[in-house]
């Protein structure tokens, strides 16, 4: 026997043969007692000696066709008058003499029927049925009620235990279990038909999970079961019913062979490689399935765009010593295909112009769906639209290759260029700090946004404004022009500060991350600090004029830029700089740092970061205070306030150093949204040129995150592990984003 299944269900069907009949060409009715004719002409059955009474006509053809009324051949005539109707009875009729039929003979047990006998009237009806129907509106439509509505109580519930065989053996009881209609109603139901609907759900469904795993003789039965008469039940056992489904696969069908039609490819055997399926194979639905999208999936990638992957048909034979399914995949793969140009339509936010700076490819590049996506993905990474495609489109534009050229056709629907932002954070130290902005993202076409950013805080204030030209002729590249003045009132210094300063950088994005980034840039700065002179011994304001070209490059192997979980980071920061305080002081501030993310499970990522500073050419009284590396804070050693680490002066004021080391490991557990972050800081900066490594500073904590599709929200506590004299005890820090 065989069965066919096809590609949008998984239904084993039983095709059974068509049964023939015989029909003879004509029949005879025959009178019982009638004694049968002998001669030539009689039928066989007759000569051979059958039954005589068995062939005998009761009435020739001829005589009942002519018994028969006449047909009219007018299909509208009007329909004869029922003459042999009278007074609402059926008139006697009378049976006419046969002309050549033997006399009739009638069984003992009844009555001789003689010709002219009239047929006796109708006897008249039951005088209720004449009688017309109740008015609808007159029933009495009140429910039936039960003992307990009687009582005002709801009727008891109806409970039941459920118990699967069979499925654990394929792995199906977990996957079973979450569809089940009976595990679903939770033990409870009103009725016992409700309990046998839910039984009889559950018996499709694991006939249909069985099947497709390719067991497709599957069958389930379930029964139900009362207690056992006798058994000591009380309390909520007693009259549970219990429900066992006991599922039986059968026999596993497997491919005996696998047939793609398609047209010729390039290479030859492309389809077929990307179809990972074998002779010998379970025709297992989950399998087949993903085998065919990796065709959908893997040719467009490979040059061909249109490509259709057909209805499959698998002819199942259960009739051979295994049973098996020949496999067919039609495939339509459409033309073979490379990229040509770009084209526009809708509400456009970009030109032509501009849309050409994001492609990875060039024209007449064999066509990869890959870099399609990574148009699209750059094209929203702008924050300029509503709804941005790209579709191609087939233009007949044949190639030197034999590849048709395909336009991609790239639908804008233009979307809100304003956006107001604003986060909030606190640390021990730092105080409560608070930032705003309004960005207007395209005020100067194409991309150019302007940036308006205020920050209010208890230890620090500020505002800044910001030119930005987003892809500035390179996809990814970005030029800015900043100008901001700020105040910052902290521990180790007091300064008003004034910053004018351009940036060129190529970044990467929340939805492009790069693996090789890079920032440099000018910078401008004039500063008026409070600074400790250690030669008269008290704190003084001076004023300095600082001049950088400050430079950045960043190679990342982190899964993610905001909350990775694998992989690591390595950042290096150069800055050639010249402090102007009555002299002219050439000096280079370095920093490099390195950050690693292990996941030892998918709950749980253990997180390391190391990092060193140095200052070169300058000594550290000729730097202004602001310019000097600190330890201690939520971005540094946790557990100590926030510029804490490193020298001090004789007021017990920190003074910063020229130089820094930092080292933090944590345990990143997660759970759903939320998670628990343990963690160990250790470092301090230092006088010297290069960080020594003496004296470090230890500070442990836990700390808890809360995520959001944003980022983390992070909140620490800390507590340093060997204080100095007028180190706090606990230390916190809220803020987004992890620590590193």
């Amino acid at each position: 026997m065989t069965r066919r299944i096809g590609r949008h269900y998984w239904l084993a069907v039983s095709l059974v043969a068509p049964l023939s009949f015989a029909s003879p060409a004509h029949s005879q009715l025959t009178q019982p007692g009638t004694a049968p004719a002998r001669g030539p002409d009689l039928p066989r059955e007759v000569r051979e000696g059958a039954d005589p009474q068995a062939n005998v006509p009761i009435v020739p053809d001829s005589e009942f066709n002519a018994a028969l009324p006449p047909l009219s051949g007018d299909i509208n005539a009007p329909l004869e008058s029922m003459s042999t109707m009278r007074d609402g009875q059926l008139a006697p009729a009378t049976i006419p003499t046969p002309q050549t039929a033997p006399p009739l003979t009638q069984p003992a047990t009844s009555q001789p029927l003689t010709t002219g006998d009239t047929i006796a009237p109708v006897a008249p009806e039951d005088p209720q049925l004449a009688q017309p129907l109740t008015p609808l509106g007159s029933f009495d439509s009140t429910p039936l009620q039960t003992a307990a509505d009687v009582k005002g109580d709801r009727a008891p519930d109806i409970r039941y235990d459920m118990e699967v065989k069979g499925l654990a053996e394929l792995n199906l009881d977990d996957e079973f279990r979450s569809l089940s209609a009976l595990r679903d109603g939770k033990g409870k139901a009103s009725n016992a038909t409700q309990v046998s609907a839910r039984a009889r759900e559950d018996e499709a469904l694991a006939v249909r999970l069985m099947k497709s795993l390719g067991y497709y003789d599957a069958t389930a039965i379930s029964t139900l079961q009362r207690p056992g008469q006798g058994e000591d039940q009380g309390g909520d056992e007693a009259g549970r019913l219990k429900v066992v489904l006991t599922a039986t696969p059968g026999r596993l069908y497997r491919l005996s062979s696998i047939t793609v039609n398609a047209q010729p490819t390039t290479p030859s055997d492309l389809i077929r490689s990307n179809l990972p399926l074998k002779v010998g194979d379970p025709i297992e639905a989950a399998r087949i399935q993903g085998a065919e999208a990796n065709v959908s999936l893997v040719l467009p990638q490979r040059g061909y765009p249109f490509v259709k992957v057909g209805e499959r048909d698998i002819l199942l034979e259960d009739q051979g010593p295994e049973p098996v399914g020949a496999y067919t995949l039609p495939v339509d793969t459409g033309p073979r295909s490379s990229f040509g140009q770009l084209t526009t339509t809708g509400d456009a936010v970009f030109d032509l112009d501009h849309l050409n700076i994001f492609p990875r490819f060039q024209q007449g590049q064999l066509y990869d769906s890959r870099l399609t996506d990574d148009l699209r993905n750059a094209l929203v990474a702008t924050g300029l639209f509503n709804g941005v495609g790209v579709e191609p489109k087939r233009t007949g534009r044949m190639n030197p290759d034999g590849t048709e050229a395909i336009d991609l056709q790239v639908t804008q629907t233009k979307g809100p260029a304003r956006t107001l932002s604003g986060e909030a954070g606190y640390s021990t130290g730092q105080g409560v700090r608070a930032q705003a902005s309004f960005t207007h993202r395209n005020l100067f076409p194409p991309e150019g946004a302007l940036i308006a950013s205020v920050i209010a805080g208890t230890q620090e204030q500020g505002l800044s404004g910001t030119f930005r030209r987003s892809n500035a002729g390179r996809r990814d590249r970005t030029f800015q022009v900043i100008a901001s003045a700020s105040h910052q009132n902290y521990d180790a210094f007091d300064a008003f500060i004034g910053t004018v300063a351009f940036r060129w950088s190529y970044d990467s994005t929340p939805i492009w991350q790069k693996k090789f980034t890079y920032a440099f840039g000018g910078e401008l700065t004039g500063t008026n600090e409070s600074v400790y002179d250690f030669k008269v011994g008290e704190r003084r304001r001076g004023t300095y004029g600082i001049a950088a070209i400050p430079g950045q490059a960043i190679f990342d192997q982190s899964d993610d830029l905001l909350n990775p979980t694998r992989g690591y980071r390595l950042k290096l920061n150069l800055s050639p700089e010249t402090s102007v305080r009555g002299a002219v002081r050439p000096y280079a501030r370095t920093m490099i740092e390195g950050t690693f993310y292990y996941p030892l499970n998918t709950s749980l990522v253990i997180a390391g970061r190391a990092r060193a500073g140095a200052i070169f050419g300058i000594e550290r009284d000729d730097l202004a205070p602001s310019r000097r590396y600190y330890g201690g804070g939520g971005g540094s050693v946790r557990g100590y306030g926030f510029q804490r680490l490193g020298p001090f002066d004789p007021q017990g004021n920190p003074v910063g150093g020229r130089s820094l080391n930092e080292f933090a490991l944590e345990a990143r557990y997660r759970f759903g949204n939320f998670g628990i972050v343990p963690f160990v800081d250790a470092g301090n900066s230092y006088d010297s040129t290069f960080p020594t490594g003496k004296d470090l500073r230890f500070g442990a904590g836990i700390g808890g995150r809360f995520y959001t599709n944003f980022g983390p929200l992070r909140v620490d506590v800390a507590t340093p592990l060997n204080p100095r004299p007028g180190d706090g005890k606990v230390a916190l820090y809220i803020s987004i984003g992890q620590a590193f």
